[in-house]
């Protein structure tokens, strides 16, 4: 299993996305991944801002990520089979070269 992040040291924020090229099944299962919500859209350009930070795992599709603004890194690619968390306050533009398919979860706020 190999995991890649996108980061430069010494950045200002710690908007690092971090993939995991496939997870084991065991890896899946532990994480409960089938019953995270599914949520697919044809290819094309979408922006997008994480108000939580988000793990996604892909069941098809191939996409890239650009940051909105200056980032830590210029651009991220990842496809089906990769495990991809995303973190709070990233605002980017999701390029998807074929439809996706996925499942999602948000990491909940303990904010009280």
């Amino acid at each position: 299993m190999a995991s890649t992040s996108s980061s430069r040291p010494g950045s200002s924020s710690d908007l690092t996305i971090t993939i995991e090229n496939n997870p084991s099944k065991s890896r899946l299962s532990e994480l409960g991944i089938n019953s995270w919500p599914k949520w697919g859209c044809p290819p094309g350009k979408y922006m997008l801002k994480f108000n939580a930070q988000q793990t996604c795992y892909l069941l098809k599709g191939k996409v890239k990520i650009y940051p909105k603004e200056s980032s830590s890194f210029a651009c991220v690619e990842f496809g089906a089979g990769d495990l991809v968390t995303i973190p709070k306050g990233l605002s980017c533009t999701w390029d998807a070269s074929v439809a996706l398919d996925m499942h999602y979860i948000f990491e909940s706020s303990s904010n009280t």
